[in-house]
């Protein structure tokens, strides 16, 4: 109980630093959402299984800083794509229970785990589907979210046609995104041609976790 004490409080420290609101029913959840992530993944690889870094910041915290850079909205629609063990959109949709958040993964196993955590946790604005992304039809989103499951290029051409008007796919990534971004702008898919522009920000001096990590968000022409 101690230890989990000290979770809280750290992850509590760590969003303050950070200007994130969160309140004491949303850190218990999340620290309850670590501990289903922990007990999955003796199951099923949803994350690294040789952690150099607390799970609660390595991917918890880390998913939550998506939010410095986008304030999501009461009923934005956002995909999660490519979502493995829920990450990043558990922890934000916890964050923003007025958001509306599909989670999707090619692997039925990790969506298996994903229903029982949202289950579990009693998430009512988010839903796990086993799908690959090419087979999403009919359905656009405001945002996109991906955390590093492909290349950039890759992640907007998907997003492209997943996209209303002004929407923004944003992604965890790491590493030198040097030719990542020229490929991606140089490949803009559709009539419309996504992305037209992309930033990158930074998160190395947040934690020392997060050497060489930035949040990329890339925009269409709507935007």
């Amino acid at each position: 109980m101690e230890h989990r004490n000290e979770d809280i409080l750290n992850l509590e420290a760590l969003c303050a630093e950070q200007a994130i609101e969160i309140d004491s029913l949303m850190l218990e959840k999340l620290l309850r959402y670590r501990d289903y992530l922990e007990q999955w993944n003796h199951k099923i690889n949803l994350i690294s299984r040789k952690e150099d870094a607390p799970v609660i910041i390595k991917h918890i915290f880390h998913s939550l800083l998506i939010t410095l850079h986008h304030s999501f909205r009461e009923d934005e629609e956002v995909l999660d794509l490519g979502t493995g063990g829920g990450l990043p959109g558990i922890p934000i949709a916890i964050l923003f229970p007025r958001t509306r958040f599909v989670l999707v993964d090619a692997t039925g196993k990790k969506i298996v785990a994903c229903k029982e955590m949202i289950k579990q946790l009693g998430i009512s604005n988010a839903v796990a589907i086993h799908t690959r992304v090419e087979e999403l039809k009919g359905i656009n989103f405001d945002t996109v979210l991906s955390r590093q499951v492909a290349s950039l290029s890759k992640l907007c051409s998907w997003a492209g046609s997943l996209l209303k008007p002004g929407g923004v796919m944003i992604c965890l990534k790491g590493g030198d995104l040097g030719n990542e971004i020229e490929e991606a702008l140089a490949s803009g898919t559709g009539g419309k041609k996504f992305p037209q522009k992309i930033e990158v920000y930074p998160i190395d001096e947040v934690n020392p976790y997060f050497s060489e990590k930035q949040i990329v968000i890339a925009y269409g022409e709507d935007a």
